[in-house]
């Protein structure tokens, strides 16, 4: 039978501002800023937003004021792809996409059901094997159930709220609660959004001895970036950000599939500043979101032994190298996102600057919860530097794209380096990208043919060697050239997955 839950009405109106400044009040004071953590294990959300770029925080004053000045933010933080089902997938594995195999969004590269195998370990279940309650709230990964009923709900999940259809319409959808199918409707109580989001605070407040970790998905800012009512007048009349490199003129440098980009017309030009203000406008339902959230946490007494977890499955161009919107691209706007975390003994306000993974996410989870993750495991965990130790750390992030049939704007399947002064690529057709970032942090001049070759040759080694590695390999590649160099010259140590090209 389906039917409908509608939200309390306290959600609309004076209500969230009435929220937001309570919260304000609290938040500062909390002793989560600076002073150890409590003896027993914290409790963690993982809040994950969808395409959102590294974009203007400041705009949204509940994200701003208690997650980035109350936090750490991650300056130089990257997807291992730049796509939402293979970020995501490295995200619940911790693993490079070469490795996983979950190549795109869609059968049979990609998907929930490429993934469903590996359902038997993921972070869920390693922290639910750990003693947490967890819950997972909003998009799982795209395509989900296909391949499963709809009531489907996967092994590590105490608390699942995903939709099974209509998943980015955020109106009209149907949603598998914990092996339960509602329909929701068209009403405003029924935004997406608002709806995880009250499901979500009744998930902290609950007592219990176990710690919880919850991972909230919201499906915001992705298209078509449909907004709670009352936003509808936000951000009217701006226009998206005109960076160095937007509707950039000279590609004569570039590959061939950016060369042939036309330049923007007017229309398209037009088109971007709408769905900059439309994503705009879809984070504000995000930032009520982590208002009410915190709120919650402080009431219930939880907020000073939690740890929040706010980044994104991969970024978003808007104009940018003459690009018409979208992701998949290996330039900035697209593999580096926002990533901040508050919680207890996080300096406030700090940055952190070491290269940074979502493939490193989840074994940060698991050591915070003195988890534990498998030895497929490939990412480093973070809370060395969320400490402020000053630990060996790697000085290369890795990002594999394939690309799909299905999707004729992405760009031909590439391998690309990221490193503090370099942003080098590998595509199939044997073009190249290489940007100094210290010269040129636009990327608008390819220097791949002019530069010095041995820097070329030692960054195409380091890139093939972290496209070899598996499991604890991967954490000796990513930080020793000359590990890497060994290491891309030996076979490839692989358990399965995708290979994109050698």
């Amino acid at each position: 039978m389906f039917y409908a839950v509608p939200l309390t009405k306290r959600s609309r109106g004076w209500w969230p501002w009435l929220a937001g400044a309570l919260v304000l009040c609290t938040a500062f004071s909390s002793a989560a800023h600076g002073e150890p953590a409590p003896s027993q294990r914290p409790n963690i959300v993982f809040i994950l937003t969808d395409d959102l770029n590294t974009t203007d925080l400041q705009r949204f004053p509940n994200i701003w004021n208690l997650l980035v000045r109350q936090g750490a933010s991650f300056s130089h933080f990257f997807v291992t792809n730049p796509w939402c089902c293979p970020s995501r997938s490295s995200i619940l594995r911790s693993q490079y996409v070469h490795s996983h195999g979950v190549v795109s969004n869609r059968l049979p590269t990609g998907g929930f059901a490429r993934f469903r195998p590996m359902e038997e370990s993921t972070v869920g279940t390693w922290m639910h094997d750990a003693g947490y309650r967890t819950g997972l709230l909003g998009k799982y990964l795209n395509q989900y159930p296909l391949g499963a009923s709809w009531s489907y709900v996967p092994p590590g999940w105490d608390q699942w709220a995903v939709p099974v259809t209509r998943l980015y319409q955020e109106y009209g959808y149907a949603l598998n609660e914990n092996g339960s199918i509602f329909q929701y409707g068209n009403t405003s109580e029924d935004y997406l959004e608002d709806v995880i989001s009250a499901k979500a605070d009744r998930f902290v407040s609950q007592s219990g001895e176990n710690p919880f970790f919850l991972y909230l998905a919201p499906v915001a800012p992705h298209l078509p970036a449909n907004h709670a009512p009352r936003h509808d007048l936000a951000f009217a009349g701006e226009p998206a950000p005109r960076t160095l490199s937007f509707d950039q003129q000279d590609l004569s440098a570039e590959p061939l599939w950016l060369q042939q980009r036309p330049p923007l017309t007017a229309r398209d030009v037009r088109q971007i500043d709408t769905i900059y203000q439309n994503r705009a406008r879809a984070m504000l339902g995000v930032d009520d979101m982590v208002g009410k959230l915190v709120t919650s946490l402080q009431q219930s007494g939880q907020l000073d032994n939690t740890y929040i977890f706010f980044a994104s499955d991969n970024g978003f161009h808007l104009g940018q190298h003459r690009l018409e919107p979208g992701k998949t691209t290996p330039f900035e706007e697209d593999i580096r996102i926002p990533m901040i975390v508050r919680g207890p003994g996080i300096a406030p306000g700090s940055t952190i600057d070491q290269l940074s993974s979502t493939v490193d996410l989840s074994p940060t989870f698991t050591e915070l919860g003195k988890a534990s993750a498998p030895p497929f495991a490939e990412g480093r965990s973070l809370v060395p530097l969320l400490q402020g130790r000053k630990v060996p750390w790697r000085d290369a992030a890795l990002v594999e794209f394939v690309h799909a049939a299905y999707s004729p704007l992405c760009p031909p399947t590439y391998n690309a380096l990221r490193t503090a002064q370099y942003a080098y690529v590998e595509y199939e057709t044997g073009e190249r990208q290489l940007y100094d970032l210290y010269a040129d942090p636009n990327e608008m001049h390819n220097i791949a043919a002019t530069a010095d070759p041995q820097l070329v040759a030692t960054l195409s080694a380091r890139l093939a060697a972290l496209h070899a590695c598996s499991g604890e390999t991967c954490r000796i590649a990513d930080s020793s050239a000359q590990s890497a160099v060994r290491l891309a010259r030996a076979p490839p140590a692989r358990g399965g997955g995708a290979q994109p090209f050698a």
